[in-house]
């Protein structure tokens, strides 16, 4: 093992220490202004970049510290011959090249909008019940999958399909770096298995598509106009809730100019579900602005680069043979199982870690 000299690191400068124990003295010290919470959102900001940073720190430390350790119990087994402290250095190594990863694995949760919660909305594609019953498949793979990262969720519009399964459902997840992990998850999502609704016993396809957007209201400057608006009240309807069907609480909001459409009914008044249906259309056009800026990079620079909501992602095959694959990443398993009760970190992290994630 190389000794590093003077206290050198081969990542300092990929860390970029002294600049951020410089921005964080700035923080701390404005976080302590009595002035802080005069402008919530500035403090928000504040308080999730003094966070950041200090993660960030903390993680350079605890490396530091691994490197160290291995560094001392290796070069006292050269002087010593001492097999033990050998495979002391061993297990120390092996930890560094572990934690290793993981930092690898958070610097590509650098993203604007990584930290935020997010807002994921399923919708089955054609096909009917099928599609309806795939759709909520997915809405229990992703509350399974938020309830392993105790995350909270709170289900913001529920539209049962005719027979069985959901038309649409809208999640607002909240937890650290929710929509860094749930970005990878937009797109189409295909479902190949033996159908519980077909007396004949057939194979058959479904899709349903998945969209995620950051919560970044705060950060965000959206003009709205009235004008531009549809506002509708309804009846509550689907899961659960004692306010559900008795009065015309749920909201459903149309943009005109885009034809956008959001729903929420999770509330249990009309003015909360307003705003809270408010927050989602303005993450929904944020997405439609960011979207419509990449395309027009892309026409500058000649590129002809495919979004890549809208295009098949991954396939989950449960007939003839079990199979979960992600066609980006090529990442797969055959337990199908426990990729629909919620373990999806496997598909995450060979997303975030490949090419496709820049």
């Amino acid at each position: 093992m190389k000794t590093w000299q003077g206290g050198q690191r081969p990542w300092g400068g990929s860390f970029d220490i002294a600049n951020k124990e410089a921005r964080l003295a700035e923080l701390e010290a404005q976080a302590n202004s009595s002035d802080l919470w005069k402008d919530s959102d500035s403090a928000k900001k504040l308080l999730r970049e003094r966070s950041a940073l200090q993660e960030s720190l903390n993680s350079f430390k605890s490396l530091s510290r691994i490197l160290d350790d291995a560094t001392t119990a290796f070069d006292l087994a050269k002087e010593s011959a001492d097999q033990e402290l050998f495979r002391e250095a061993e297990r120390e190594i092996l930890k560094l090249e572990e934690d290793l990863y993981q930092e690898e694995f958070h610097c590509k949760m650098s993203g604007q909008y990584d930290r935020y919660d997010a807002i994921v909305e399923i919708n089955g594609g054609s096909g009917g019940t099928e599609a309806q019953d795939w759709a909520l498949m997915l809405l229990r793979m992703y509350l399974r999958w938020a309830e392993r990262k105790g995350f909270k969720v709170e289900q913001l519009d529920y539209r049962e399909g005719e027979e069985a399964g959901i038309k649409s459902a809208t999640l607002f997840i909240q937890g650290e770096f929710a929509y860094g992990f749930l970005r990878s998850e937009q797109g189409v999502h295909r479902l190949v298995r033996i159908s519980p609704f077909d007396s004949n016993a057939r194979r058959h396809t479904s899709f349903a598509s998945v969209a995620v957007t950051p919560d970044a209201e705060e950060e965000i400057e959206i003009l709205i106009e009235d004008k531009d608006l549809r506002i509708d009240t309804y009846r509550s309807s689907g899961a659960g809730g004692q306010h559900v069907n008795k009065t015309d609480s749920a909201v459903r909001i149309t943009h005109l100019p885009t034809g956008i459409v959001v729903c929420c009914q999770n509330e249990r008044s009309q003015h909360k579900n307003k705003a809270m249906a408010m927050k989602v259309l303005k993450a929904k056009l944020f997405e439609v602005e960011q979207r419509t800026q990449e395309e027009r990079m892309a026409e500058i620079k000649g590129e002809r680069k495919k979004i890549e909501f809208g295009n098949q992602i991954r396939s989950y095959v449960l007939h003839p043979y079990k199979l979960v694959k992600d066609l980006r990443t090529n990442y797969e398993t055959s337990a199908t199982d426990d990729v629909l009760d919620g373990a999806l970190d496997g598909f995450i992290e060979a997303y975030l870690l490949s090419d496709r994630n820049k």
